[in-house]
């Protein structure tokens, strides 16, 4: 039975049966309404200027407040239209569920450093996080072979956790029923978090450093004058700032509007959340749960104790997005501008579930619920990072409690130093291209996002819609050779075709197992080792290109880089952008295809955003994204060159044409710029073209090439050539938080060519040695392939992690790249890898384990 809908008054609550309401609310409330100053700062007015105003006094934005005081910043103020602390926003509501394990380490990284800030904090002697653990449990064999997957990652990560029999669940849950679950995972740090609290007691440290807080205190405005942010606009007065860090959550793209930023990227989502009637013999008279939080994920579904009671979560209905424009203000309604009525009739499937899982609830009823706001993002990631439109205008929205205290020291390090100490591509507002940021994508993949949270995701399952939004001039050619397409940053990129059916005839592939065998097919292996035989064509269109020209061209591009860039015209780079930490922040080439042109082949649209940020002021130097109008296609193998020249009247032999050289040429009537580079470790070229002759040049290639035994290839058998080659997947493989050094990568640095971004960071990194490697792995049972992000173990303690790994069909064994601690990275090293809890050995070898002479691509 479901009863009333509870909607939450405007006001502050207490429990007419004990001193302080129960984590997350609870219990049955009187209303106090709190007013005045909200627990402002000083009298009417706020202060004249600031380094810094923090917009929004929730957890992330008192949080914030903490961390920029903490690291020296002074004269921070921060507002919020809601009174303090219970400012309305969705800290307000939030049930505070501290769940630290996420396939992201950078999310995982940022959970951990909030467990440990939280547990440190109290407020007047109230804690302010209750580290009661958490159990995720398995409703279906799939989930439990899932759950042995996590925790690998939680150890990977550095999360302890550990797998429970059902028994063991009932143990620290017991109102479970053991019979219905067939295990669970269990991480001991994992809690419970007061988020209103957290924002009072970050607050009062950021006060005693100086920060000032005004409750009730709208932002009218913003003032940005020559692209920078000079001033906010308050219902309390002008506070002149260079400052804006906006925290403002939902009501994010509203404020980021007010400076012209673009922020729209995230969509309030309703989520349901109910309280039990008593359950009989839960203790009412104590704050802290008892029992474990848990998870079950099988039905989009969590659940903790508050006192008495047992509070629900579901993500287990329709999507119901909110837009920001039609969010009120605090004084916009009678109830919390953060909830929405609840919706009972959404919540009937889950409350069966409930009583099901728990028997117990059978003897209690829905007391209340809510249907409260929490933003949700294309890739379900937060947006944080300074904006390009506004300098000066920050902000760290669509973070939730679990991941608040970490995100805001993020953010504070990031305005301080200039990067984060975590690398921060998972969360950059500017890794999403122009059509992501689109409002119907945002609807669309957000809604998506809403509904797997629970989800088991693999590591190469694409979105589902919208789709196909970006196709290469192939694809139409690609779609009648059978492509099977994966999705990578809206391209619609073949993973393998169809139409090589017939050379598992002549190839003997081995069969993955199930979970590595999920977006695969064996014809992934037999177009591995056709292209190591004869010719194949590559759609490279998802790479991200751009030109940079101008008289200033090599000046900038030579700053921003770690290699030498002031070569021959023709000549072609491999290289790095670091940030100023020494931090692997990209890896590019670079094409000088005249004195002031170079062509740049990138990681994403973070790469665009970095150049833009660096350009100089006096105009000299032009950077411009090619990557829609230009199409590329990667032709590779021991007959490459007799394909190629075959159409071209241009010379194409090794002396006329080199590797790591580029050239204008035509093939056929298709003007190129191709490039004499490999990605998968073979003879051949890039060849970049206009889009609009694309698909001349790929019908001019494959007709040319079948009489050489040429073959389409997709991005399975690419994936696996580059490891053979030990070729880094930026992204992958290392990220800002490794240097070139540690990466293996130190070739593509010169020092002594001067100045460039990071120099001096990197030559004190250089000196202190090593903290890790990047390491070649060859496992020991070659049926046995894994997928990335396994820990690994030596001595049976977790000593590292796997970046990327593929089965190398050419070397008949299975790859691995890990990192590994310096001792353990030296070539014939035995450790082991984890792969859904079983341990498999594993050895370190030197690279690359195929043709180490390089004889092949320079031939």
């Amino acid at each position: 039975m479901l009863l009333v809908p509870y909607i939450g008054k405007r006001c502050a609550i207490r429990n007419r049966n004990r001193r302080r309401a129960p984590i997350g609310g609870g219990a049955v409330y009187s209303l106090s309404i709190t007013r005045g100053d909200g627990g402002a700062d000083g009298g009417s007015a706020v202060e004249h200027s600031a380094s810094v105003v923090v917009i929004g006094a929730g957890i992330v934005g008192c949080s914030a407040a903490e961390h920029l005081t903490g690291l020296g910043w002074r004269d921070v103020v921060v507002l919020d239209q809601g009174p303090l602390f219970e400012a309305g926003g969705s800290t307000s509501h939030a049930p505070g569920l501290v769940f630290q394990t996420n396939p992201s380490k950078t999310m995982t990284e940022l959970a951990a450093y909030g467990v440990k800030r939280y547990s440190g904090l109290d407020v007047d002697g109230e804690p302010c996080f209750y580290p009661v653990g958490s159990i995720e449990v398995a409703a279906t064999p799939e989930r439990l072979k899932d759950l042995k997957r996590k925790h690998g990652i939680a150890t990977s990560w550095g999360v302890e956790s550990g797998l429970l029999s059902p028994t063991e669940c009932a143990e620290k849950s017991p109102l479970l029923d053991k019979d219905r679950i067939y295990g669970g995972l269990y991480v001991p740090s994992d809690g419970l978090a007061k988020g209103v609290r957290v924002s009072e007691a970050m607050a009062r440290e950021a006060r005693g450093r100086g920060a000032k807080f005004y409750g009730e205190t709208e932002v009218t405005g913003v003032e940005v004058r020559n692209g920078r942010v000079r001033a906010v606009e308050t219902s309390r007065g002008r506070i002149e700032t260079e400052n804006i860090l906006s925290c403002a959550g939902m009501w994010g793209p509203r404020v980021g509007r007010m400076a012209g930023a673009f922020v729209p990227l995230l969509t309030p989502m309703q989520h349901q959340y109910a309280w039990t009637t008593p359950v009989p013999g839960l203790e009412a008279d104590s704050e802290e749960s008892d029992h474990v939080i848990l998870r079950h994920q099988d039905h989009s579904m969590y659940f903790r104790q508050e006192g008495e009671r047992y509070g629900i979560g579901s993500y287990r209905h329709r999507s119901m997005p909110v837009s920001p424009e039609k969010i009120g203000g605090y004084e916009a309604g009678e109830t919390m501008p953060s909830l929405m009525p609840f919706t009972p009739e959404d919540f009937e499937g889950p409350w069966e579930e409930s009583r099901r899982l728990m028997p117990a609830l059978r003897e209690t009823q829905i007391e209340r619920g809510i249907n409260g706001l929490f933003s949700f993002t294309p890739d379900g990631g937060s947006l944080l990072g300074e904006s390009r439109e506004a300098r000066g205008f920050w902000m760290a929205e669509a973070v939730w409690v679990t991941h608040a205290a970490g995100a805001a020291r993020m953010i504070a390090e990031w305005m301080t130093d200039g990067a984060p100490s975590i690398d921060p591509s998972a969360v950059d507002v500017h890794r999403f291209d122009e059509f992501q940021r689109s409002p119907s994508y945002v609807l669309a993949r957000s809604s998506q996002s809403f509904q797997e949270v629970y989800d088991i995701i693999h590591p190469q399952q694409p979105m589902e819609e919208p789709r196909p939004l970006r196709t290469s001039p192939f694809y139409i050619r690609q779609k009648e050779l059978g492509a099977y397409f994966l999705e990578a940053s809206g391209w619609e990129r073949p993973q393998w075709y169809g139409a090589n059916d017939s050379l598992l005839a002549e190839y003997e592939v081995p069969e993955m197992e199930e979970w590595a065998g999920r977006y695969w097919s064996p014809i992934v292996g037999a177009e591995h080792l056709a292209a190591r035989e004869r010719v194949a064509l590559f759609d490279m269109a998802s790479l991200k290109k751009a030109e940079v020209t101008g008289p200033g061209a090599l000046r900038f591009l030579q700053k921003l880089n770690t290699n030498q860039l002031d070569r021959p015209v023709g000549s072609v780079t491999y290289t790095l952008m670091l940030d100023g930490k020494a931090g692997v922040r990209s890896d590019i080439t670079v094409a000088r295809l005249a004195e002031d042109h170079f062509q740049l082949g990138l990681n994403g649209p973070r790469d665009i955003e970095w150049m833009g940020r660096h350009l100089p002021d006096d105009g000299s130097v032009r950077v411009r994204d090619i990557s829609g109008g230009t199409c590329c296609v990667g032709v590779w193998g021991p007959y490459a060159r007799e394909l190629v020249q075959e159409l071209s009247p241009d010379d194409l032999s090794n002396e006329a044409f080199g590797f790591f050289k580029a050239r204008r040429i035509h093939v056929g009537e298709v003007p190129v710029v191709a490039l004499r580079v490999s990605y998968v470790g073979e003879l051949g070229w890039e060849l970049y073209a206009s889009a609009d002759l694309g698909l001349r040049l790929w019908d001019l290639l494959y007709r040319a090439g079948r009489p050489l035994g040429l073959i389409p290839a997709g991005r399975g058998a690419f994936n696996g050539l580059r490891l053979e080659k030990g070729y880094r997947s930026w992204g992958a493989d290392m990220t800002t938080e490794h240097d070139p050094y540690e990466a293996g990568l130190g070739f593509a640095v010169k020092p002594d060519k001067g100045d460039f971004v990071g120099r001096e960071a990197l030559l004190r990194r250089r000196q202190e040695g090593p903290r890790r490697r990047l390491s070649c792995l060859l496992l020991d049972d070659p049926n046995v392939v894994v997928m990335g992000g396994e820990p690994v173990y030596a001595d049976g303690a977790p000593v590292g992690y796997v970046t990327s790994a593929a089965y190398g069909y050419s070397i008949g064994q299975s790859i691995a790249y890990a990192w590994l601690p310096p001792a353990l990275s030296e070539e014939g090293q035995k450790v082991e890898v984890e792969y859904f809890g079983e341990r498999h050995g594993a050895t370190v070898a030197g690279e690359p384990l195929f043709d180490p002479a390089m004889k092949r691509m320079r031939g």
